[in-house]
């Protein structure tokens, strides 16, 4: 028998996220924005694209708070990791979308920023991942790998 999805438990895999990692590369692309900014001459371009990046990482980093704050209760509910989430986003997405309205056209790059970050986000958190499954690390596949030799 399975359980209903709004009555299973909330499990969250353990992901190789690391904000110090992030920290510097939205550092590095911080740098290498505002110049090709600067160069084309709308170096403010560039510095809202790092504040964009800036706004990813908090976002990432408060993911990375709330899933351990709601995983450490004795029954974490989905529904609450679901509020929480959409409350942070609204509230970044609002941030950004001010700073992008009031500071137009340039305050554009903070989108541009929020975007590219979630792209930074998915590498170094998959690739990782990717390298243990392809060194055939048992542990890290989750037994994945036992499951379909055994149906």
């Amino acid at each position: 028998m399975t359980t209903p999805a709004q009555d299973a438990p909330l499990v969250f895999p353990s992901v190789a996220f690391r904000p110090l990692r992030l920290l510097a590369i939205c550092i590095v692309l911080t740098g290498l924005a505002s110049l090709a900014a600067g160069l084309l001459g709308h170096v403010m371009v560039g510095v809202f694209f790092g504040v964009g990046l800036g706004l990813g990482l908090l976002n990432a980093v408060l993911v990375q708070r709330s899933v351990d704050a709601i995983t450490a209760e004795a029954h974490p509910l989905k529904r609450k990791m679901a509020l929480n989430s959409a409350t942070r986003l609204l509230v970044l997405t609002v941030i950004g979308l001010t700073i992008a309205f009031i500071f137009r056209p340039q305050g554009l790059g903070v989108l541009f920023g929020m975007a590219l970050f979630q792209v930074v986000l998915v590498i170094t958190t998959a690739l990782p991942v990717m390298k243990k499954l392809k060194a055939g690390d048992p542990d890290s596949a989750g037994g994945l790998e036992g499951e379909a030799t055994q149906q």
